[in-house]
């Protein structure tokens, strides 16, 4: 499947979770988590279930979320990390058939912005298959703005750069998002020759600068 199309998919299954663009994110004391984030789009992407493109990813995050809230252990393979303290989760499923080992990587982080009325929530799934970048279907980077006096998050375009699925040159591109620190961080690969570069996403408290 050409980028493009993945890229196309990927936008539609965004705008289905966004809940028509915007999220209600409901929190007890002065501030939401990163737990509270993701219920909210959990709850907004129940509501549009019949008009969502059965995004996979999201689901396995939402499944693991819900069983967790539970107290049940996930199945083997999957895994799920709530990092409230720094601001990040991540959900995600192992396989492996003879020597090749595939990963779905689910990350949700955010950022609080300089004018410390939003926050910047990042919402990112990745594929790799024996380590390196192998996309999938609902791969891609996605973005939310999060308005303290309002409590609800907006769909935004990526804030500094451009969200990429390939180099132009053959080349995959991946992306992490921190758990410590704040920047994101860009990987390009080859298959062909096995060649890696990385780059880092720098935050500035309202954007973000390619380095």
């Amino acid at each position: 499947m050409k980028r493009t199309a993945l890229s196309i998919i990927f936008a539609c299954c965004a705008m289905a979770m966004a809940a028509q663009n915007t999220v209600n994110v409901k929190f007890q004391g002065a501030k939401p988590t990163i737990s509270d984030f993701v219920w909210a789009l959990i709850n907004a992407h129940d509501k549009e279930a019949e008009e969502d493109c059965a995004d996979e990813s999201f689901n396995g995050l939402a499944y693991a979320w819900k069983q967790h809230h539970k107290g049940r252990k996930l199945e083997e393979g999957k895994s799920l990390t709530i990092d409230t303290k720094n601001g990040y989760a991540c959900y995600e499923y192992r396989s492996e058939y003879e020597q090749t080992v595939d990963l779905v990587r689910v990350e949700l982080c955010y950022w609080n912005e300089a004018d410390q009325k939003h926050k910047l929530l990042a919402y990112n799934v990745q594929c790799y298959r024996n380590g390196n970048p192998d996309h999938g279907q609902f791969d891609g980077l996605i973005f939310y703005r999060y308005n303290n006096a309002t409590k609800k998050m907006t769909f935004v375009e990526s804030p500094g750069f451009e969200v990429q699925f390939g180099t132009g040159d053959g080349g995959d591109v991946s992306y992490e998002l921190p758990r410590t620190g704040k920047n994101i961080v860009k990987t390009s690969y080859w298959r062909n020759t096995g060649k890696k570069r990385q780059q880092t996403l720098v935050w500035d408290g309202s954007k973000f600068s390619l380095k």
